[in-house]
């Protein structure tokens, strides 16, 4: 209905009637998408409504598809519909450790990664939400789907594994999201030109002006450009599954600790297991990795019979002897299992694992077991002969012993400090006297 303003005289005038009708032509031209649209933009608290109630819906359909009445490890009671009622549903859920249990448990059950598993439909559809929080839900069970695949494809019997492309669908999702925000474009590190001087160091051999007064900084390739993939290809599958991690790590601040010591453990048994040189990397012990590679000083083998036996048996000992594979009563594995770590899985693996150790925020547990998943990838590394890959785990160990000798040095200070406080006799003082003017 169209409604005109009247002057006082009674009578509309012409110029109101006008306007009138030229804005009902217009309110009828503007479709409901465009609205809803322009709306949402003007208004910030329709935006965060919507993105509440996708959270709430996404949340209720995956309560649908788990035992809503299941009770945690600590025996709460705490159903994962019940996280829809928060006024943040998706990080809710997120620092929801039950929810985390329940989860888990059906992506570790032997027949999960299928095509039809609903829970990896689950996955996939709300990554595809393009929600940021919702993201980052399925962001904290990357490690635990990932290290899952990765063992599956790569047990002894992965001949007679049922289909993962179920799995597979939330890796392309990932992946496939993080092309698009690449735009075609490789992630670039520069490193500065240390011959010139700069605001935080001066050369140790003096500035060079034969050279360039503005040098250009060396351009390192951190990440290649990313091609489209449709598939999972056994090519590709460690630079997919690189990628996912590498996505895991620009949002690992935000990542329970649960999920963080998930990914450890499993860097761990993609290491390899049962390598006794990992426990003597520090400390005067050191030295047994001279041996580990086969390699010894001419003098010891040309001894006694005698060392040349201690040197075989330092061998024996020194050598990866693989954990035997958890399988469950079908033949599925459930645990991680040794695999290949080439250096576009092995660098995110890396970054993520330094977090893990060196973070502030992090829990004692998650900074133990990646300090036991850095040594066992040390171990690897040195078994295999990779250069690159023993300076990056050797770095990684060396900052994680200096900060352990950094943390108890100071707790001996504090007891240190402590003690002394309270064998000091303390004097009595004197009492305080107040000066008044007269």
């Amino acid at each position: 209905m169209d409604f005109s303003v009247k002057p006082p005289g009674g009578s509309p005038s012409p110029s109101s009637s006008t306007s009138s009708s030229t804005s009902h032509r217009l309110k009828s031209a503007v479709t409901p998408t465009a609205t809803a649209a322009a709306v949402s933009d003007r208004d910030p608290m329709h935006s965060w409504w919507e993105s509440v109630s996708k959270q709430r819906s996404r949340i209720l359909a995956l309560s649908s598809l788990l035992s809503s009445d299941s009770h945690s490890e600590d025996g709460d009671v705490s159903p994962i519909s019940s996280l829809a009622d928060s006024d943040r549903p998706a990080l809710s859920l997120l620092s929801s450790r039950a929810a985390y249990s329940l989860i888990s448990t059906s992506l570790c059950d032997p027949s999960s990664g299928s095509g039809s598993d609903p829970l990896c439909q689950w996955l996939y559809e709300t990554y595809l939400s393009s929600d940021p929080p919702l993201r980052l839900v399925v962001l904290s069970f990357l490690p635990l789907l990932a290290g899952i695949y990765l063992s599956r494809i790569h047990s002894s019997d992965s001949a007679s594994l049922p289909s993962l492309s179920g799995f597979e669908a939330v890796l392309l999702a990932i992946y496939a999201a993080e092309v698009k925000s690449r735009a075609g474009k490789p992630i670039l590190v520069h490193i500065p030109d240390l011959s010139q001087p700069s605001l935080y160091h001066t050369p140790r051999n003096g500035v060079d002006k034969s050279r360039d007064s503005n040098p250009v900084a060396s351009v390192g390739v951190l990440s290649p450009q990313l091609e489209p993939q449709i598939a999972v290809k056994s090519t590709k599958r460690a630079g997919i599954v690189g990628v996912g991690l590498q996505c895991y790590f620009k949002e690992i601040s935000q990542m329970p600790a649960w999920s963080k010591l998930e990914f450890c453990n499993f860097a761990a048994a993609w290491a390899g297991q049962d390598c006794e040189c990992k426990e003597k990397i520090d400390g005067d012990e050191d030295k047994v990795l001279a041996i580990t590679n086969g390699f010894a000083d001419s003098s010891s083998l040309n001894g006694s019979s005698g060392r040349s036996l201690e040197i075989e048996e330092d061998l024996e000992r020194l050598a990866i002897r693989e954990k035997e594979e958890e399988v469950s009563s079908n033949g599925v594995v459930v645990g991680g299992v040794r695999i290949p770590l080439p250096w576009e899985l092995l660098q995110p693996t890396l970054r993520i694992l330094g977090h893990c150790l060196l973070s502030p925020l992090n829990t004692e547990d998650v900074k133990d077991a990646a300090s036991n998943a850095v040594r066992s990838l040390y171990a690897r590394a040195s078994h295999d002969l990779n250069p690159q890959a023993i300076l990056a785990t050797r770095s990684l160990v060396n900052l994680d012993a200096s900060a352990r000798r950094d943390a108890k040095a100071a707790s001996r200070e504090i007891v240190n400090g402590s003690s002394s406080n309270v064998n000091t006799p303390s004097k009595s003082k004197k009492p305080e006297i107040l000066l008044s003017s007269k």
